[in-house]
């Protein structure tokens, strides 16, 4: 007993000094705005999880920590040297190398991180897709019962376009005890139509309710309010068209305010006809409303709807 304990003592000041050390590294580095994108593991999967003698899950959760610092840290910088916050869907210009290892040597030394996998599903695509891929297939070969893992790797494969693969992994995840009938009908739908935007709003919809990860909700959110923009926009633009082609005038100008488009578009929709377009309308000034609550613009020039500069819906 006397011996595990010195045993468990010099792990634990191994780590300490481990940790003490990174700490230090990272205040000397050049401030906010040097570029880890450089940055090196000094230790692989396979090595480190020799290395820690047992206390594997610990040592994962410290470089899940560190995945987290190092996306962190590099939004930071970024929003350092740029104006405005940083547009979580746009994780490309980040530079995020180092991203892949530190999550594959988390998953190595604990196979069972589910919140790692679901980190990788949402966030490597854009950094590096195969890795993402790579990183899934390894949790399933190690979770072969989890059904999560197949519907995170089908994300991957749906975000890529492969929806034939997408499909594929739908059906085999379905299979598995405990999975959710969704997970057939979504199978059933990449093969029908896997690049609408129903099918998107579904996918997102189904990972923000399996997810507990907020940056995986936060950026869930923006995707969701994006394709309800889109949507927003379409309506709103034919019904724009229609009433420059209806307009009293000969030369079909475009409503000058949103209460001219209602008026003018009350004589070919119905009531039923606009509420099923699913508009958010202002009381007060007749202004459509963005998913956040923000009236959009009407630019009557060119007969065209636009994002108000206040709103919150990603670009």
């Amino acid at each position: 007993m006397k011996r595990d304990l010195t045993l468990t003592l010099v792990l634990l000041f191994a780590l300490s000094a481990a940790v003490l050390l990174s700490r230090w590294i990272d205040a000397r580095r050049a401030g906010p705005g040097a570029n880890f994108g450089e940055e090196q593991l000094y230790l692989n999967g396979p090595t480190a999880r020799r290395l820690t003698l047992g206390f594997n899950g610990l040592a994962a959760d410290w470089y899940w920590m560190r995945s987290l610092q190092y996306v962190g840290r590099k939004i930071v910088s970024y929003e350092d040297t740029h104006t405005g916050q940083f547009n979580l869907n746009d994780l490309s210009t980040l530079d995020l190398k180092l991203l892949p290892q530190l999550l594959h040597v988390t998953t190595t030394l604990d196979p069972q991180f589910s919140a790692a996998y679901e980190y990788g599903a949402v966030i490597l695509p854009e950094v590096n897709r195969e890795a993402a891929v790579s990183l899934l297939n390894e949790g399933i070969a190690a979770n072969p019962s989890s059904w999560r893992l197949y519907q995170h790797l089908g994300y991957i494969y749906w975000q890529g376009q492969d929806y034939e693969k997408a499909s594929e992994t739908y059906t085999a995840g379905a299979k598995l005890p405990g999975a959710p009938r969704w997970m057939a009908a979504m199978a059933a739908r990449m093969k029908a139509d896997a690049g609408s935007p129903d099918a998107a709003r579904e996918m997102y919809g189904h990972l923000a309710e399996s997810s507990d990860d907020p940056t995986v909700k936060e950026m869930v959110t923006s995707h969701l309010l994006r394709l309800d923009w889109l949507r927003d926009r379409d309506n709103l633009q034919h019904l724009l068209n229609y009433a420059r082609n209806h307009s009293a005038g000969p030369d079909g100008r475009c409503p000058s305010s949103w209460p001219a488009l209602w008026q003018t578009v009350s004589g070919g929709f119905s009531s039923e006809d606009l509420r099923s377009l699913r508009l958010r309308i202002d009381a007060a000034t007749g202004a459509p409303l963005d998913p956040t609550g923000v009236p959009y613009r009407l630019i009557s020039d060119r007969c065209e709807v636009a994002l108000d500069d206040k709103s919150k819906v990603p670009r």
